[in-house]
């Protein structure tokens, strides 16, 4: 129909993962699509050959303004200033929970077409766990919900636990024999590195001036888990002979791919058996979207309060993507209550849908007119916890609108939809 596509995702990674396998899907159409990412662009079509070429990004721009270009695929690129679409009709937004209000907006406001008619494109949102925002939202109607609730043939449900320092040991063990089975591991850490002891930071004056509980939450922050560090103790002290890597997101794109390369193709053993195979990844949160290692069976998670369910559901989601049973190990040292009832959620809930609505009991659905995700919004409304209350609510609204959808019969109402309407961007 001569409209384009916009297809953005939250890593490079994973975005070059979408666009060799759009092009291996799409190459028998006569498309034209584009890679835009920080560091690189490319672009494909069939004129060429069905070959893959290094483009300017001046000339890619260029392409994408006249309509040239009927696939865009990209990170946060897109929606620089510089990146005009000449008929954009569909946003694809892939791991959305990982975008904020104002990126998506951004991307999904409205535009002229060749013709200079305006046009709104339409937004598809794709995430495996909807944040409580989302979730929010679509109660109220402004987004409609496709679920994908059943696992891949031939997949397993991941076992999660939550291990006590007391058994850590023992989850070594186990690490060990999984990989002496053939399996790949990985070792997330909320730090790329150890943060400095109190005493390098703060004087001794001020460690002395300051609360108790201060100094305890500074204690905290120190104990925190590093990529660099676990790396360290993991390939010399407790895991010598196997093959331990790290990652992180301050690496070069050509180091981390070179790294994830390693990891991707190792299926355990000892050290000996090669050199550019990796058994144990130890790294950051830069994981959470766009691996996929089908042989890797376990997921281990040090300092988890560190990080929010959605992530954590993320991280469980690098395992499990085979035949073999997978396994998700949760650590923590926080005795908070919230933390407890958090990692409950995550062991209880099979799907991400699910485990939103956990979360929006937690925490509240969010700021609707501001960039928070969390918190209590500012709506005339004992309680979103109340589902089924809302549920009717919604029915009701909708009945309203098709029988007066301008609402000249509630001219009140009609001024607070426009205010609201004003301050957010509905999804």
């Amino acid at each position: 129909a001569g409209f384009q596509i916009a297809f953005m995702a939250p890593t490079e990674i994973l975005a070059k993962q979408h666009f060799q396998e759009l092009i291996k899907f799409l190459k028998n159409f006569n498309l034209d699509i584009g890679l835009l990412t920080g560091k690189e662009d490319k672009f494909f079509s069939r004129k060429l050959k069905n070959e893959v070429i290094e483009i300017s990004r001046k000339k890619l721009l260029e392409k994408t303004k006249k309509g040239e270009i009927d696939i865009l695929i990209g990170t946060h690129a897109l929606i620089q200033d510089k990146v005009k679409f000449g008929n954009l009709a569909l946003v694809i937004l892939d791991e959305q929970h990982r975008f904020g209000v104002d990126q998506r907006a951004k991307l999904c406001k409205s535009s002229k077409d060749t013709n200079g008619k305006k046009i709104i494109p339409h937004l598809l949102s794709m995430t495996a766990t909807p944040i409580p925002r989302t979730l929010a939202l679509t109660i109220y109607g402004d987004l409609d919900i496709s679920l994908i609730d059943e696992l891949p043939r031939d997949r397993k449900k991941i076992i999660t636990e939550v291990v006590t320092p007391a058994n850590r040991k023992s989850a070594y063990d186990f690490i060990r024999k999984q990989v002496k089975e053939g399996r790949q591991v990985f070792v997330i850490c909320p730090r790329i590195e150890p943060v400095e002891t109190l005493n390098e930071n703060l004087s001794d004056e001020a460690v002395a001036s300051s609360l108790p509980f201060a100094r305890l939450r500074l204690a905290r922050v120190a104990e925190v888990k590093a990529v660099k560090e676990e790396y360290e103790k993991l390939s010399k002290k407790i895991f010598p002979d196997l093959r331990v890597g790290y990652l992180h997101g301050k690496m070069a794109t050509k180091e981390k791919e070179k790294i994830m390369s390693a990891f991707a193709k190792g299926y355990g053993g000892l050290k000996k058996d090669s050199k550019n195979k990796i058994d144990i990844l130890v790294s950051t949160s830069v994981v959470e979207v766009g691996i996929d290692v089908p042989n890797a069976t376990v997921m281990m998670i040090e300092g988890t309060e560190r990080f929010g369910l959605s992530q954590l559901h993320q991280f469980r989601g690098r395992v499990g993507r085979s035949k073999y049973q997978s396994f998700c190990f949760l650590f923590t040292d926080s005795p908070a209550r919230k933390t407890n009832l958090r990692l409950k959620a995550l062991i209880s809930c099979e799907n991400g849908f699910e485990l939103a609505e956990k979360d929006l009991a937690i925490r509240g659905p969010g700021d609707f007119s501001g960039n928070k995700q969390w918190g209590i919004p500012d709506l005339a409304m004992a309680s979103l916890k109340d589902i089924f209350l809302v549920e009717k609510v919604r029915q009701i609204a909708k009945k309203l609108l098709e029988e007066d959808p301008e609402l000249k019969k509630y001219p009140l109402l009609r001024e607070r939809l426009k205010n609201f309407g004003e301050k957010i961007h509905l999804e």
